[in-house]
């Protein structure tokens, strides 16, 4: 019988051998190519993070940097620059003349188209500011009122020219309209004579046809109010003394040469108030003007004199006056306004020393100025004032102070006031000579008539809203130039309010409003030229993006590039033990 045996077969070993020899050839692997565990997120997780911070906070350091920039109205700039540059800025003006003692045999109507068409002759090629070429124009042949007879209204006319002035007020009145310009023609037998008033009226005397009449009427309305008396009815940039703020400073100066021949000085608070508060009230429309004065002394002129036996005096000629002013001896500019924006005049009163007393001013024609003065465009004038008596006081040794008389201080007001108007681009003296004849110009006590007022009104519109439309489109450019330029709320308000002065400015002007346009004009030009020298407009923080990234990337960019790096390592670095750990898992799975 057989023994039966305990002992497990013999095929228990074999795979037990098999699994070990699975297991050895696994363990033994290359660590380069595989690994047995899962790479871990951890260190990916946290250079990502990193990295998504610097990207989400990128926008916190753009804001941080940005420019503020107040929203412009770039196309109502465009187009109102392009409107004021292309068409002409002009006033309705209306005309009547009335005719006294004269028998036309043709309508009203005509003989106002007759002045029309001889006033459109005399301002031919026109011009783009003042009043419109299309003149609107009535005569008025056959007066109503039987008590105006060509000869006693003619007489009262001669007698006094203030008297006249106002009876021409009082006939032209009964018309209604006060903003037109009339001119009254009486017929007589005496010489001819034109005188124009202080208003916006005018009047012709003496034995003169029915066509000359005519002819003189359209003369006076194109030549003298329209274009204010002048040759060619432009004020140009030179005679625009007004500031960029829309102000003036009148600054009044008395020089004493050489205080030990003598001192001079003036009661200045009477031309003030008598004579200066007027003119500063009739130019309140135009501009804000403002007085000061002051008296200097040890002020020698920088120019040369030389005596003259026929004249009697020291002359300087014509040839001089670029050099009179001495600006290194001279301190006139110490007002306050003289280092801003507002245009400061010059009105110098020259007492000259005993050894050139008294001097002249000799004109290029060989006779002596009567005004013995001259002006010197956007700078102001300079008047020379000879003492009564040029011998010097050799007996007394203490220092005499004398003072300018009334009537002598009157006398260089009317001299300096002339001034004034001639820098303001108006006639200094009181006589028109035209192609038709000689006319006498009233002055007023304000210093401007009413028709001067209007016509600087209308120049003085047109300039400042060219120059603020200048200004303006200037602005634009310079501001979408510059993507970095801060533009703060106010400029963008005072660029809206400049656009809506000009506009109400060009509403007035075109129904006739002369010191309302001029008003608005003058604001649209004042707030244009705010903006434009705003002060944050001149701040360094209007670099351009270059110059940004010039600054900030030294700090930045190493920081960001490191961390970019760092990010793309162990990204590559988790992708590649990635690899390894599934190749393990396939070949694992291949031996089971």
């Amino acid at each position: 019988m057989a023994e039966i045996s305990d002992s497990p077969p013999e095929s228990r070993p074999v795979e037990e051998n098999t699994q070990t020899q699975i297991t050895d050839s696994i363990s033994e692997l290359d660590s380069k190519t595989m690994r047995k565990t899962k790479p871990g997120v951890k260190r990916l997780i946290m250079t990502l993070t990193v990295l998504v911070s610097f990207i989400l906070l990128s926008p916190l350091l753009l804001k941080s940097i940005e420019i503020y920039r107040a929203p412009l109205p770039f196309d109502e700039i465009d187009s109102f620059s392009s409107k004021i540059e292309s068409n002409r800025l002009l006033f309705p003006c209306g005309f009547r003349a009335i005719f006294v003692g004269f028998n036309f045999r043709v309508s009203n109507y005509e003989v106002g188209e007759v002045i029309r068409s001889k006033m459109s002759e005399l301002s031919l090629g026109g011009s783009r500011c003042g009043c419109s070429n299309d003149y609107s124009v009535s005569a008025v042949l056959d007066l109503a009122d039987a008590e105006v007879n060509a000869v006693d209204f003619g007489g009262k006319l001669r007698e006094n020219d203030e008297e006249a002035d106002e009876m021409v007020k009082r006939l032209v009145n009964v018309y209604g309209e006060e903003k037109v310009y009339s001119v009254v023609v009486v017929n007589g037998e005496e010489e001819v004579k034109a005188v124009v008033g202080k208003y916006r009226h005018a009047w012709i005397l003496g034995k003169v046809s029915e066509e000359d009449a005519v002819v003189r009427v359209a003369e006076i309305f194109s030549k003298v109010f329209v274009n204010g008396g002048s040759k060619d009815g432009l004020i140009h940039n030179e005679f625009m003394p007004v500031g960029a703020d829309g102000r003036i400073v009148l600054s009044f100066s008395l020089l004493n040469t050489d205080p030990q021949d003598w001192v001079y000085d003036w009661d200045f608070s009477e031309i003030d108030e008598a004579l200066l508060q007027p003119v500063i009230q009739a130019l309140q429309p135009i501009a804000d003007v403002t007085v000061e004065s002051q008296v200097l002394y040890h002020t020698p002129k920088a120019s040369f004199s030389y005596w003259d036996d026929e004249h009697g005096s020291h002359i300087f000629t014509a040839q001089d006056l670029p050099f009179f002013v001495n600006s290194n001896e001279w301190h006139l500019d110490t007002s306050v306004a003289a280092g801003g924006r507002s245009k400061v005049l010059q009105l110098v009163v020259y007492i000259p020393s005993a050894k050139e007393c008294p001097l002249q001013l000799e004109l290029p024609n060989g006779d002596l100025s009567k005004t013995n003065g001259f002006i010197s465009p956007m700078w102001g004038g300079v008047v020379v004032w000879n003492p009564q008596s040029c011998i010097k006081d050799v007996e007394s040794k203490d220092l005499v102070r004398h003072k300018i008389s009334p009537q002598d201080l009157q006398k260089l007001f009317e001299v300096l006031m002339g001034q004034i108007r001639q820098l303001l681009g108006l006639k200094s003296d009181d006589l028109y000579v035209g192609e038709s004849g000689t006319s006498t110009l009233l002055g007023s006590e304000r210093g401007f008539t009413e028709w001067e007022l209007d016509f600087l009104s209308r120049k003085h519109f047109c300039f400042n809203l060219l120059s603020c439309a200048t200004t303006l489109k200037s602005l634009s450019k310079l501001v979408q130039s510059l993507p970095r330029m801060i533009i703060m709320d106010e400029i963008g308000k005072q660029v809206t309010f400049s656009l809506e002065a000009a506009k109400s400015a060009q509403i007035n002007a075109s129904v006739g409003m002369y010191d309302a346009s001029a008003v608005s004009s003058r604001q649209s030009r004042t707030l244009a030229e705010d903006a434009f020298f705003h002060p944050s407009i001149m701040s360094i923080s209007y670099y351009s993006f270059e110059h940004c990234f010039a600054i900030y990337s030294p700090f930045f960019l190493p920081v960001i590039m490191h961390i970019l790096l760092a990010a793309l390592r162990e990204w590559k670095r988790y992708k590649q033990e990635n690899r390894k750990y599934l190749a393990w898992k396939a070949k694992a799975k291949a031996a089971s």
